[in-house]
């Protein structure tokens, strides 16, 4: 299996398609590369479609604690990637957590990126509303059937403690960085397109349209586009249509 190495650790990565515009998918919180599977089709024949598992996650190597910082640290970890990669400026599409990921990309190497698409993800700051019951919600989860295939799906045996150190991950963030972006919005200086589902599960905590104009208001070159079918993440359930969208805005 490919890995490159990043601090001593061996991180997993995937590449697929034949096409000629490089793009980076970058997974959510508690999923990996597994989780494009289904959506990865849609991409092969237009585009050059590189996956990685952020340490900690899927294939690539488990670590004793997450860091507070944790999108910040997973930036950091793709800016690396990218390093190790003859692409010339690549596109990324981050979901979720990812998406996070993809806009801190950005800031920390915009010399390497095209253009990036951040898809349902909560804003600019750590909500309240999410912090304070994802401790509950996760413990929830483990009982779901379907959340549970898919968390083995993701990262095999050892999926429990994946999810449980991501969750503790996420808290310390809430409580002692809040700012999911450590860099200036404003000093962005490559296009983003924030995107998002209307019938995303999680739009009774999150306002898509209102994160997102308070950051557009920040952003030198952004766009929002809210699909109206959908739940989430709308980069997978959106499907085709967010296809459509991808490319349209990466072969601007």
């Amino acid at each position: 299996m490919p890995y490159f190495k990043y601090k001593n650790k061996n991180i997993y990565y995937e590449e697929r398609g034949n096409g000629s515009i490089p793009v980076v998918f970058l997974h959510g919180n508690t999923a990996s590369s597994k989780m494009f599977s289904e959506i990865t089709g849609f991409y092969e024949k237009d585009f050059k479609i590189f996956m990685i598992d952020f340490l900690g996650h899927g294939k690539s190597d488990r670590m004793s604690e997450i860091p507070d910082n944790i999108w910040y640290e997973e930036a950091l970890q793709t800016v690396e990637f990218l390093k190790n990669i003859n692409t010339g400026k690549a596109n990324i599409i981050g979901t979720s957590g990812g998406a996070l990921v993809g806009i801190n990309c950005a800031l920390l190497s915009h010399e390497r990126i095209n253009r990036v698409i951040a898809d349902s993800f909560e804003g600019e700051y750590a909500l309240d509303i999410i912090a304070e019951t994802i401790d509950n919600e996760r413990e929830n989860s483990k009982s779901d059937n379907n959340m549970v295939r898919f968390w083995k799906e993701n990262h095999g045996k050892d999926w429990e403690a994946v999810v449980d150190m991501d969750t503790k991950a996420i808290i310390k963030h809430y409580k002692n960085v809040k700012n999911f972006f450590p860099g200036k919005l404003s000093e962005l200086k490559v296009p983003v397109l924030l995107t998002g589902s209307l019938e995303d599960e999680y739009a009774e905590y999150i306002s898509f349209e209102e994160n997102y104009k308070k950051m557009l208001e920040k952003l030198p070159d952004g766009k929002m586009y809210l699909f109206k079918k959908g739940g989430h993440p709308a980069f997978i359930t959106a499907g085709n249509e967010f296809f459509q969208t991808a490319k349209e805005f990466f072969t601007k």
